[in-house]
């Protein structure tokens, strides 16, 4: 039996066994942080570390905290990249921002990972509210990015729910530094009616660095419910995504971002939906909903995790992001 195909049948528990038995098949695909942030929800950086490390993961993607120098040493190590996870800075005293960028340098981290807000359509009623959010946002932007070229380390702005893709395109594009990128979220966009394919080649050429993830939608009353699923189980096309990354920024890395949840409402039939979007058509609502009416699995509602026992929530944590690496590697030559 040759070693690819046994890591093609091989069961969950084994795989991980022989990752930690040998190091040499290290996936080159990383893991966010936010990969476990429904149920096991790491804390540590460290520990964070360890963990993706007995996964063969390349490297992590994570908020930074304790021992810098030895999570610096241990990831060196293992020859393992880190990138940082932070929040925007405050205009009025960005210290705090400016003390996580050094903690990021610190321990090596390759970029500064940020998003602006969350979910513009639950946090936003009013058109007014979200537009004195995108003038803070933009404030705050140009202090990280000036504190980012102050020490020379990549800041990745996140897709996160937040910006469109017609107002994520032009942020980036007014500025030129060279430490300003995207962090290319392959599904986020989904819940603001962009086509996903859309936005990986649209963002594709400022990707400083990414979040992998599959997406599977479902109708329901007030619009259409959207879930990550683990790679392969849903409807974007991965090995187009990948391309057009590999293509147009070679260096970015691959981070998984496989989020186990229970599926998000996607309210976009109802009037606060449509309060902060003064620009989406009914082009966008229509061809989303094709989308959705392509791609549900009738036979197969997607997965909801809530009302079950904690240690099966776990265990299916844990095996999601495992299966997801099972498939980068198979599939995706990750």
């Amino acid at each position: 039996m040759t070693r690819r195909h046994l890591l093609a049948t091989t069961t969950a528990a084994a795989f991980s066994k022989i990752l930690q038995a040998d190091p040499s098949p290290r996936s080159r695909m990383g893991i966010a942080a936010t990969s476990y942030m429904t149920v096991r929800k790491f804390r540590d950086t460290y520990e964070f570390l360890e963990h993706c490390n007995t996964l063969g993961a390349a490297g992590i993607q994570s908020s930074i905290n304790g021992d810098l120098p030895k999570i610096r040493a241990r990831a060196e190590e293992l020859n393992m990249y880190i990138e940082a996870i932070t929040g925007m800075p405050k205009v009025d005293d960005p210290s705090a921002f400016e003390k996580s960028v050094e903690n990021a340098k610190a321990v090596g981290a390759l970029c500064v990972r940020v998003n602006a807000g969350g979910r513009r359509y639950e946090d936003f009623t009013t058109l007014a509210d979200y537009q004195a959010f995108a003038n803070r946002s933009k404030a705050a932007l140009k202090t990280a990015v000036a504190i980012c070229e102050k020490h020379k380390i990549p800041f990745a702005l996140e897709n996160h729910k937040d910006w469109t893709l017609d107002q994520m395109v032009p942020l980036l594009k007014s500025y030129s530094s060279e430490y300003l990128g995207a962090c290319l979220d392959f599904g986020n966009n989904i819940s603001l009616l962009d086509d996903p394919m859309d936005v990986a080649e649209q963002l594709a050429p400022y990707a400083v660095t990414t979040h992998v993830k599959d997406m599977g939608v479902e109708p329901y009353e007030d619009g259409f419910l959207l879930s990550e699923l683990p790679l392969g189980d849903g409807f974007l096309d991965l090995p187009r995504m990948f391309s057009l990354v590999r293509q147009a920024r070679p260096k970015a890395n691959f981070n998984l971002e496989m989020i186990t949840r229970d599926p998000l409402k996607i309210p976009c039939f109802t009037d606060r939906y449509w309060a902060t979007f003064p620009d989406r058509s009914g082009l966008h609502l229509a061809r989303t909903f094709r989308l959705v009416r392509d791609h549900s699995k009738r036979d197969q509602p997607l997965p909801r995790l809530s009302q079950l026992p904690h240690e099966e929530q776990l265990r299916i944590e844990a095996e999601n992001v495992k299966s997801c690496l099972r498939y980068a590697h198979q599939e995706l030559d990750m």
